[in-house]
This record gives C-alpha cells, structure tokens and sequence, in this order.
C-alpha cells in the first residue's frame, strides 16, 4: 500500500484528486499545504525540492520509500487501487477516456468562464459566451451517457468520477446555476451522489451548488492585479517630457502577465494565505543557545567537546528531550529507502530548525531495519503539535519524553550523539544515521 507526502497549497482541486482517490484505497497520504511544512513559491523553488521534482509545479507526491511523481493524474492514478484504475482492461480504457476527457474538453472552457468570476481574469464577452456553449456540449455529452448509470464506469465510483468531479467542482460552485443545469438532471445528480459519498466528503467538505450565476467583478480583478510601482517625477524641465513615454510604459506593464508560477489563475487565488506566526513566540526565552551547540557539534569532537558543552548549557527548563521510535519496522525494506524516509522527514520539518535538534538512526541491515532518534526540542511539549504542518510525519512515530537527570536519558543522548555504544534497547547494529539540525 502506498504511503508519502502530497505537495501542494491549499484547495487546490488537483490535488483533490489523489486525496480522494487515497480515501478509498486506504492509501496513507500525508498533506503538505501551508508553512512551514510546504510554502508555494518558496519551498517548490528550493534546490532539494527542484531535484526531486525539476518542474516545481504542485501537486507533487514523494513517497516514504523515496518515489517521486509529478503530475495530478499520475499521482491520483497511483494513490488508487485497482478498483479505482478498472479491473479489466475494457474499464481501465474507459477511465483514461474521461480523466483524458475531463483535461481537454471540460478544464480549458470552465476555466475560461469561472476565473474571470473569481476576478483573477479579466471578462471577455466573446470568450465567455463561447466556454457557455462548450460547456453546454461537455454537459450534453454526460448527461446522455449518464442517463442510465450511476456512475462514469461501471456501477462504482473509479478515477473517472473522482477526476470528472473535481475537474467541474468550480461550474457547480459558481456559475451553473439552477436555471443553466436543469436541462442536465443526470449530470447534476450523478455530481450530488459523488460529493457526498463519504470519500469526497472527508476532503471536499459540504458543496453548495450555485444559486445565482456569478459574474465578472471589475473591483476584485483590479485588487487582484499587482501593484505598480510609481514612476518618480522628474524635475522641471524634463517633467512634462517624460508623460508620453510613462504612459507608454504603463500600456506595456498591463499586457504583461501576472502570475510567476505555472499555475492556473484560480489557483494562485486559492494559494493565497496569511503569514504563518511562530508556533514558539509563547514560550520565554532561553538561556541555551542552540546554534552554538549545533557549532559545537558540527565542528568539534563529539564526546569530548560538543557532549559536555551540551549538559554544561542544557535548559531543562525551556527546553526538553524525546525520544522517537518509527512504528512499522515491518515495512521497511532496502536501507537506502528507509534512509530517504528520515531525510523526508527533515526536508518537511525545514522551518523547526532553528528550534530543534536531532539525531536519527537507521539500525540493521535490508528488510531488517528499525528507526529511532534523539530529539531537542525549545518548550516542554512535543514541538510538532504546535504546528498542524509538522505533523506530517510525527504520527508514524511512537514519541516518550525522557528524563534530563535520568542515567537513562544521558546514556541515549551519548550513544545517539555519538553514533557509537551497545544500544541495548534497539537490538540491532548500527548502520548509519542522519542529523537535523
């Protein structure tokens, strides 16, 4: 069964494909959508992301095993089971034929229609009234097919209904109103009987269809354009010489595009977010100074440096140890593979840096393996409950918080610093080790 991390930034309904897809297969999905776990535009254009995935385009899926996969149908596809693809080779071709369907003849006019709506388009009365009549196809097309089936394929729901609804989410939500949707009772029922099984509904929430159909707003598109910067006046004599030329220059501005990113303009509205606030601005300050352990670490030897500066300084009052124990030993099987889960891992908790240390280690050899580590953490609760973003990974792991004073704690720190000692409790050699820090 397929396990990872899903990239993206919040509703975006691409994304919504896998997610749902995952729902039913039982797929164990982790979503990354908003710092500091994922921050679009950021994070995607960071050499570590750009290496996995060159395009930096979302949804991005990163398996624990290490397997990578852009694209949204890809990633929905794989997330799925076989149920979901089609069972013969007959359904399997009939699903592609829809999610293909839904990519060429549903998203290029519905988009076409809805952004200008949302005021991330500006309106064009020709391009609009022709994405109403290509919608009004695309309706008439399911409509008939599905005038005597419940669903796309077959008598469940497969990719093809997941795709398709989601590919239409924005039509029902904005602009088909009851009036436009009438004449298509079959796809409007087959809509409503998709959204609220409980696979949907468990990503998409309740949906509304549309009451009155929304039409273009001509302030939210100026408040969505970006801001100008103003020219500055010139003096005197070359003031009323340089008019013609800004004005020119501003008629070029316009005709640029907006958006930076390769993302459709919908999207760039919904990944809008406020700035994330620090999940340890509550906490006193601390007298440790944990980037100058981290240094200590870093450049000096271990046990006879960096150990002892590390008690010496140690705040057991703003900070606290735990100890993290990976729950599924039984799933890991090549070594470099369960190395990847623990790089992963750091990638995603990227921003906990500055507030955390760690040491993970990787004991055993292929399909006989265990994960456990050290962590240091500013405050005395687990760090990754301070952000819903850290929780990505931490579930998969069984977390205890250890004693300072204990012999107990110091032996564990030692070896898990050092990398090196009998590790009485794990049972297996060591193999290798990562540091977040």
């Amino acid at each position: 069964m397929a396990a990872g991390t899903l990239y993206t930034y919040p509703d975006n309904w691409r994304a919504f494909k896998a997610q749902i897809a995952a729902q039913y297969s039982g797929a164990r999905l982790k979503v990354a959508s908003s710092s500091p776990a994922f921050t679009f535009g950021q994070t995607n254009r960071t050499p570590a992301f750009l290496n996995n995935f060159p395009l930096g385009k979302v949804p991005a899926y990163q398996g624990d095993d290490g397997f990578c996969l852009f694209e949204s149908n890809a990633i929905a596809h794989y997330l799925s089971n076989d149920a979901l693809r089609g069972a013969t080779p007959q359904a399997a071709a009939q699903v592609l034929q829809w999610v293909s369907f839904a990519d060429s003849e549903i998203i290029p006019p519905a988009s076409a229609w809805v952004f200008p709506t949302l005021g991330i388009m500006q309106f064009n009365k020709q391009a609009t009234e022709q994405a109403k009549e290509d919608i009004k196809r695309v309706l008439t097309v399911l409509n008939q097919h599905l005038n005597t089936r419940t669903f796309l394929v077959g008598e469940r729901v497969s990719l093809a209904d997941i795709t398709v609804a989601c590919s239409m989410l924005w039509l029902y939500k904005q602009v088909l109103e009851p009036s436009f949707r009438q004449p298509y009772a079959n796809v409007t029922r087959w809509f409503v009987t998709c959204v609220n099984q409980p696979q949907f509904k468990a990503v998409l929430g309740e949906v509304k269809l549309c009451e009155k159909m929304a039409q273009f707003d001509a302030k939210k598109f100026a408040e969505m354009q970006p801001k100008k910067e103003t020219p500055a006046k010139k003096e005197k004599g070359g003031k009323e010489a340089a008019k013609p030329q800004e004005k020119k220059e501003k008629k070029k501005e316009e005709k640029k595009p907006a958006p930076e990113e390769e993302m459709d303009d919908c999207d760039a509205v919904l990944a809008a977010e406020p700035k994330a606030k620090d999940p340890f601005a509550h906490l006193p300050k601390s007298a440790f100074v944990m980037d100058e352990f981290k240094r200590k670490y870093s450049n000096e030897d271990t046990l006879t440096v960096a150990l002892p500066h590390f008690w010496e300084h140690f705040d057991r009052e703003g900070y606290s140890i735990w100890y993290g124990q990976y729950k599924y030993p039984e799933e890991l099987t090549l070594t470099f593979k369960s190395c990847n889960l623990i790089t992963g891992m750091f990638q995603r908790l990227d921003k906990l840096r500055k507030n955390a240390f760690a040491s993970v280690i990787l004991f055993g050899t292929n399909n006989d393996s265990s994960i456990s580590g050290i962590w240091i953490f500013r405050g005395q609760d687990l760090a990754f409950t301070l952000s819903e973003d850290w929780q990505i990974d931490y579930e998969s792991y069984d977390w205890r918080k250890l004693d300072p004073d204990s012999e107990e704690c110091k032996t564990m720190v030692k070896e898990y610093f050092a990398w090196e000692g009998d590790f009485k409790h794990v049972g297996k050699a060591f193999n290798q080790g990562k540091i977040f820090k």
